[in-house]
């Protein structure tokens, strides 16, 4: 049986297949790089990052959290702290820029070093596109019209397999991410420093939303 991906934060369901989205990685990208990130008091964003999710938002964009968490999977942290540390990544963006997020999706698998249920080959994990279609399905979302943001490959992977653009940028571990050509297929477009940049391209280069 194939696992579903979670999402932890409920949306409205536009017309399905209609949207335009921002998909987002969430250590690295949105937040800072935490190794195994296990409590919601550590929570830094990254640097201008709520303002590019507002102006995300301000355009008509959906934007989507997506992120492989297999430290519940090696039992370095329960799944329920998960929804705490999306709550106050919520609450962060949300005072200092009345910035939204439309919903968090997660992978808590892994599958070698997984425990017990969480020891899956999943079709969740990046890189594999599972959050993205799911919440592609929930959201009404056109993958073929939105972007993933990453810091890893296997950002850039999932976000390819689903139709999506893609840009790399360079916090987290993006500083170190190099892109060969014997690589497949990313559909990268750009390498940017940080999710600021990154969304300030992306708004740039795609048509605005149908009214």
């Amino acid at each position: 049986m194939v696992e579903a991906p979670t999402r932890t934060e409920p949306s409205p369901n536009p017309t399905a297949g209609s949207a335009t989205a921002l998909f987002l990685d969430r250590d690295g990208v949105l937040i800072e790089e935490v190794e195994y990130l296990a409590r919601p008091e550590r929570v830094r964003l990254i640097s201008g990052g709520a303002a590019a999710v507002r102006r995300a938002n301000d355009a008509g964009w959906k934007v989507v959290v997506v992120s492989n968490q297999s430290g519940v999977a090696r039992g370095l942290f329960p799944e329920s702290v998960l929804p705490e540390i999306h709550s106050v990544i919520s609450e962060k963006l949300l005072a200092e820029a009345g910035a939204v997020i439309d919903g968090f999706y997660y992978c808590p698998h892994h599958p070698t070093e997984g425990v017990g249920a969480y020891r899956i080959g999943c079709d969740c994990r990046k890189p594999k596109p599972g959050m993205l279609l799911k919440a592609s399905i929930e959201l009404g979302i056109d993958p073929s019209k939105s972007w993933m943001i990453g810091d890893r490959l296997t950002d850039l992977q999932a976000g390819a397999v689903a139709g999506c653009r893609t840009i790399l940028v360079q916090t987290g571990y993006g500083s170190g991410t190099r892109i060969f050509s014997p690589d497949a297929d990313l559909s990268l477009v750009a390498v940017l420093p940080s999710v600021v940049e990154a969304v300030r391209f992306a708004l740039l280069n795609s048509p605005p939303p149908a009214r």
